[in-house]
Order: C-alpha cells, then sequence, then structure tokens
C-alpha cells in the first residue's frame, strides 16, 4: 500500500511539474512592459535567491565543494548555464511576441533532436523504430518551413540548445536543485550587473513598469522557476523514468492549446499538418520505449527466475555433482566422472 501511495504521490508531482511547466506562458505576458532580457535577469538572480534558501533549510552544502575541485564538472554546469540562458530568453521572447505554438514545437520535437545528437555526439545505435520516428519529424519541419514561409528558427532553437542542456546535465549527474543552484550561480554576477546598468541608465521597470506589485512579480520568477523543478525531483525518485518520460508531452501539449485557443494564433493547414507529423513520429517513439522497457523487464525477470532455479538445484546436488556442473556451464562440454 505504502509503494502504490508513494507512486500516485509521484505521478501528482509530475503532473503538477510539467502541468506548470505548460501554463507558464500565461505568466510572462504578466511582466510586460519589462523586455525579454531584462525577464530573464530577473529570472537568474531571484532563482539563485529560491534555491539557495531551499538548499539553506536542507542543508545541502556538500556538492558546492566536490564541484569547485572538479573543473570538468565545472565547465560542464558553466556550458549548461549557457545554453538555458539562450533558451530561457528566446522562450520568453517568443512567448510574448505571440510565438507560443512555434515555442511549443520546439519541446514536441526535443526528443528527436535528443536522439540525433546522440547518433552524432555519443554514437549511439538506434532502433529501426527511431530511424523512422526521427526521419518523420524532419519530414514534419520540412512542412512547417513551408507553412511558415521559413525554417521554425525558433522551435529549432528552443530544441537544441535545450537538448544540449541535457546532455550537459547528463555528464554532470548532479541533483535539480543542486544543478540549478550552480548554474544560476554562475548566471548570478551578470545578470545583476545588467540590471543595475539598466538601472543606471533609468530603463529599469522593476519599480517603474508598474510600482511595486510589477516589482513582485519580477521578484516570482525565481518561484516559477523552482517549484516545478521541485515537483519534479519529487516526481524523479517516485515513479519510473517511462512514466516520466510519458508525461514530459504534457507541456507541450499546454503551451499550444493556450497558442490556438487563448493566444488566437494562425494555425493554417500547412502547420496542421507539421504538427501531426510530430505527433505520429512522437507516438511511435513512445511506442518503440515502451516495448523496449516493457521487453527489458521481461529479459530481467527470466533471467533472475533462472538464478534462482539455478542456485536452487546447486544446492541440492551433491559436491562433486555440482563442481561437474560449473565445469560444464564454463566450458561448453559435459564434465566426466
Amino acid at each position: 500500500m505504502e509503494g502504490k501511495d508513494e507512486q500516485r504521490a509521484g505521478l501528482l508531482h509530475g503532473i503538477g511539474a510539467y502541468g506548470m511547466w505548460g501554463l507558464v506562458p500565461l505568466f510572462w505576458p504578466l511582466l510586460k512592459p519589462s523586455g525579454a532580457a531584462e525577464i530573464l535577469a530577473h529570472r537568474m538572480v531571484w532563482s539563485l535567491a529560491v534555491v539557495g534558501v531551499a538548499l539553506f533549510v536542507l542543508k545541502r552544502w556538500a556538492w558546492i565543494g566536490e564541484l569547485v575541485r572538479q573543473p570538468h564538472k565545472l565547465a560542464l554546469i558553466t556550458v549548461a548555464a549557457a545554453v538555458i540562458t539562450v533558451n530561457w530568453g528566446l522562450y520568453i521572447w517568443a512567448v510574448n511576441s505571440g510565438h507560443v505554438v512555434e515555442a511549443s514545437l520546439g519541446y514536441f520535437i526535443n526528443p528527436l533532436v535528443t536522439i540525433a545528437m546522440g547518433v552524432l555526439l555519443l554514437g549511439e545505435r538506434l532502433r529501426p523504430a527511431q530511424w523512422i520516428a526521427v526521419a518523420t519529424g524532419l519530414a514534419a519541419v520540412l512542412v512547417l518551413a513551408i507553412g511558415y514561409g521559413r525554417p521554425p528558427w525558433i522551435s529549432l532553437a528552443l530544441a537544441f540548445s535545450f537538448a544540449t542542456y541535457g546532455l550537459a546535465k547528463k555528464k554532470v549527474n548532479m541533483g535539480g536543485l543542486e544543478s540549478l543552484a550552480a548554474e544560476t550561480a554562475i548566471l548570478f554576477v551578470p545578470a545583476l550587473g545588467f540590471l543595475i546598468w539598466l538601472g543606471a541608465r533609468g530603463e529599469t521597470t522593476f519599480t517603474a513598469g508598474g510600482g511595486a506589485g510589477h516589482g513582485l512579480l519580477l521578484a516570482s520568477t525565481g518561484l516559477v522557476t523552482a517549484i516545478p523543478l521541485i515537483a519534479f525531483g519529487a516526481a524523479a525518485i517516485r515513479v519510473p523514468l517511462s512514466t516520466l518520460g510519458l508525461l514530459q508531452y504534457l507541456a507541450p501539449v499546454f503551451q499550444f492549446a493556450l497558442g490556438v485557443a487563448y493566444f488566437h494564433e494562425e494555425m493554417p493547414p500547412e502547420r496542421w499538418a507539421g504538427f501531426a507529423l510530430v505527433w505520429v513520429a512522437l507516438t511511435l517513439l513512445t511506442w518503440d520505449a515502451l516495448r523496449t522497457a516493457r521487453n527489458g523487464r521481461a529479459e530481467a525477470l527470466r533471467l533472475a527466475a533462472s538464478a534462482a532455479s539455478a542456485g536452487a538445484a546447486g544446492a541440492a546436488v551433491p559436491p562433486a555433482t555440482a563442481i561437474g556442473t560449473s565445469i560444464t556451464a564454463a566450458t561448453g562440454t559435459p564434465s566426466e566422472n
């Protein structure tokens, strides 16, 4: 019963995390007249403040010394900080410039880009279904390029920057809170310097954009960043990765629905066709991942059962017979009495 309760809690945390990420397009327009660069700088500064408080409460500081003593890992964190800056900044600009649908496409195709990077950079080998999914994704990009009259640069930049971020995070292998703290610590000084520079030029909107309420909204960017991440961390330790893999599609689905139904962005037939191809590719990819995971679990159970049977048989036979059996297993030929 306790295990089921844990999985149920993990599922709720996962839905909450991806649901919040999916609804975040409703938040960024509230920060106007602040520009994307100023919003991004505030997000970096206040995110560090929020995760700093969380780490203080949890008393998780040991990782800082370990990180400083590993220049390679610190370099990867710097790369992650740089690409997430591009990703965050572009996404905020896209939402506030009326490109919510195109931004959602970036997170739909992100799994396909991640797979392609695994092949090109890590030498990974794809299964036939994965090749078909990637090829279908490329066809979708071509169809969407025709529909937009240009390549979907926003989608591609978001997908590639987030895939690069994921690759760097995989190599670093740190917890979500710790990693975000390290990334925002690297970004803190330039972000704060930019905000001070804006203030010196009289161009900041922190207090002038709408009074104290606007300033509080800008400060809340730290909570908007940290809370979904904390919920995701709670889900990751309670539910299988296959479940998280399915839940990740909630965010772009919500974003796409908001772009069409709430922001009333245009969706001509060519875009519907392109998105349909993307969804076909993701359906194929998900089916293949679930099938592979199911086969892997079945093989693991079979091996465990075989090992248990062999152990029971070994305990039941006389020592000399057991020795002969081990020789047979090692050499492939029966032993002589």
